[in-house]
């Protein structure tokens, strides 16, 4: 009880000292020494190295008069002060004000504050300085801390921003500005909608045409030459850079009147689709008003296509070809025009021979080519077995799945979105081979593996001697694996591991992988690691995946065993069956391109180039 009592009266001491300590001291005792008031920029009388910033956004020649009526108001505002003297006016043209990007005089400006030659920075409004809040904030903040500070005067608002109380007005101004930008921001993309989706399209200057008073695209003659001779010249296996340096040394020059040619200026003419009459809009779109970065229209927003808007420079066939080159060039593949090869006979029919270093066709390019030799009466698999007397009613049975149970000394292949790999199990069913030909079927959802020699067209080379032994050698397949996950309806974010079966009769043999059967590594970065085609994850993990398989095999062993034992990788190779697994593969004649022959390709390119030196002479 005596201790409380003591603790209590101890804090009482002390609350009565630290009261009588803030009673201060007389006022009349102390000296107070007032500050200075804060100076008014327009009545001072000491120096001010005044500096003007002006900016218009667009390069519109209407906003020319905008931008020199700036220039010339705030030259007569400095020269009515006397005690103002202009460092520089500091102008930005054609240059939005949501970011800082391309803005090399508002930089340049920046650097010299920091360099101690300007005191005071005079501007029209908080939007002419910066649209972007951030920005905005950031410079003012930094322009005041410098010493000595430098202030910034927006003169709309009439604000200085080194006026203590000048930062909450700032923020409010800089982000309505920001917020008016964003507003503009949507309403052009409105408008280009709109307008697009009338068929109403953007008509940038283009290589090959000029426009007439209604907008309208019209061949000029003389640099329609140019465009014809960049794509016959491509189509006879000359690369972008050997095309320009050729156009170089004739003297051509291109839609910027540059008499110096690039490879990449080359492939942009190349790869625009208005030189063989058709308009692709929106290839590109621009996710954030503020930085202006534009990226690739992934189907982020609507594209429109028009198909014979306007006339053409080349054939729309010969675009095309041209296309399927640049991206196979891409892979290494020079001068090939890729073609898809389909078995058509034998236990392999209907599958078609891949080459991971070709791109260019779509998914629905392999499903028409398999069907194109897909017999009638083969077209859906039968629905019932046939059992004969005595044999056991198996039709509640399944047979387990493969991926239940150890895969020690079973074959596999694992698949990513730029890699195939063939485990060393796959390897030694083919003894000594170290080229194979890859195929699929892609309605059956199968893979084919073969032996092939050196001189295959479609050989990859599946492994490698270390030690005098045989290893896998990863295939690298970033030009075709994008479509084989299309065709699989895969994720990309995902790799999967298929189990196969190995068939052999006499001299044949052939792998084979059911790629509807597949375990499935999800990266734990992934938020849902249930997401994939809605895998159910397995327990087991590590620390960069975790093992999921389909949902529908969450209520089952495996297949039913009448099933399985229909399943094509299974019945098209059995012992009864003339498999013919060596069966060449023959072109798929997809809708044929009619290019412009190889002959007429020469002759077109020798008569061209006498006409361009006959133009430039």
């Amino acid at each position: 009880m005596k201790e409380s009592e003591e603790r209590s009266s101890n804090i009482d001491e002390q609350k009565a000292r630290i009261r009588q300590r803030y009673k201060g001291i007389d006022p009349e005792e102390l000296e107070v020494i007032p500050a200075l008031p804060p100076e008014d920029i327009f009545k001072t009388e000491k120096k001010l190295r005044v500096a003007v910033y002006a900016r218009v956004s667009t390069d519109d020649p209407r906003q020319t008069s905008s931008y020199e009526l700036q220039k010339n108001h705030y030259q007569d505002v400095v020269n009515k002060n006397p005690n103002w003297m202009l460092v520089e006016i500091y102008a930005d043209e054609g240059i939005s004000g949501t970011s800082l990007q391309h803005r090399d005089a508002f930089k340049k400006m920046i650097e010299d504050c920091e360099a101690g030659k300007i005191d005071l920075i005079i501007t029209k409004s908080v939007s002419r300085f910066a649209r972007n809040v951030v920005d905005c904030i950031r410079y003012v903040r930094e322009l005041s801390s410098l010493r000595p500070p430098v202030g910034v005067f927006f003169e709309t608002e009439h604000l200085n921003t080194l006026d203590p109380k000048s930062e909450m007005i700032l923020s409010f101004m800089s982000t309505l500005a920001q917020e008016e930008s964003h507003t503009k921001s949507e309403i052009m993309n409105s408008s280009i909608e709109m307008r697009f989706r009338r068929g109403i399209f953007l008509t940038p200057p283009l290589l090959g045409y000029d426009q007439d008073e209604n907008g309208n695209l019209v061949i000029n003659p003389h640099e329609a030459k140019i465009v014809q001779l960049i794509f016959y010249m491509y189509l006879n296996g000359s690369s972008a850079q050997q095309i320009a340096d050729s156009l170089t040394e004739l003297g051509c020059r291109t839609k910027k009147n540059n008499d110096v040619w690039s490879s990449s200026t080359i492939l942009q003419i190349l790869q625009n689709e208005r030189h063989c009459g058709d308009v692709l809009a929106r290839k590109t779109w621009t996710p954030n008003y503020l930085d202006h970065k534009s990226r690739k229209n992934n189907q982020d927003r609507n594209q429109y296509r028009k198909v014979g808007h306007h006339e053409a420079i080349i054939s729309r066939d010969d675009f095309i070809a041209v296309q399927k080159l640049i991206t196979n060039a891409k892979y290494g593949n020079k001068e090939i025009l890729p073609e898809l090869h389909v078995i058509q006979e034998g236990s392999l029919s209907g599958f078609i021979s891949i080459n991971p270093r070709w791109s260019g066709f779509k998914a629905r390019d392999y499903f028409e080519a398999s069907q194109s030799v897909l017999k009638p009466e083969n077209m859906n698999a039968p629905d019932t077995v046939t059992a004969s007397a005595g044999s056991f009613d198996l039709r509640d049975y399944e047979v387990a799945r493969g991926q239940f149970f150890s895969s020690v000394g079973r074959i596999s292949v694992s698949f990513s979105y730029k890699q195939i790999s063939f485990n060393k199990d796959a390897i030694r069913k083919f003894p000594n081979i170290k080229f194979v030909e890859m195929l699929i079927h892609p309605r059956s959802k199968l893979l084919a593996i073969r032996p092939c020699s050196s001189e295959t067209k479609n050989k990859v080379q599946w492994s490698r001697l270390k030690d005098g032994q045989p290893i896998p050698k990863p295939i690298s397949g970033a030009a075709f694996l994008p479509t084989l996950y299309e065709i699989f309806k895969w994720d990309k974010k995902c790799k999967y591991r298929i189990l196969g079966v190995a068939h052999q009769k006499d001299n044949e043999n052939v792998l084979i992988f059911n790629m509807d059967d597949t375990e499935i590594r999800i990266p734990t970065t992934t938020n849902d690691v249930s997401s994939p085609n809605n895998n159910t994850p397995d327990t087991i993990s590590d620390s960069k995946s975790v093992l999921a398989y389909p949902a529908d095999w969450m209520n089952s062993f495996g297949n039913n065993y009448y099933t399985q034992s229909q399943a094509p990788e299974l019945t098209e190779f059995t012992a009864d069956k003339n498999w013919q697994t060596a069966s060449e593969s023959k072109p798929y004649k997809e809708p044929e391109l009619q290019t412009t022959p190889k002959e007429t390709i020469i002759q077109n390119i020798k008569n061209i180039i006498t006409e361009i030196k006959g133009d430039t002479q």
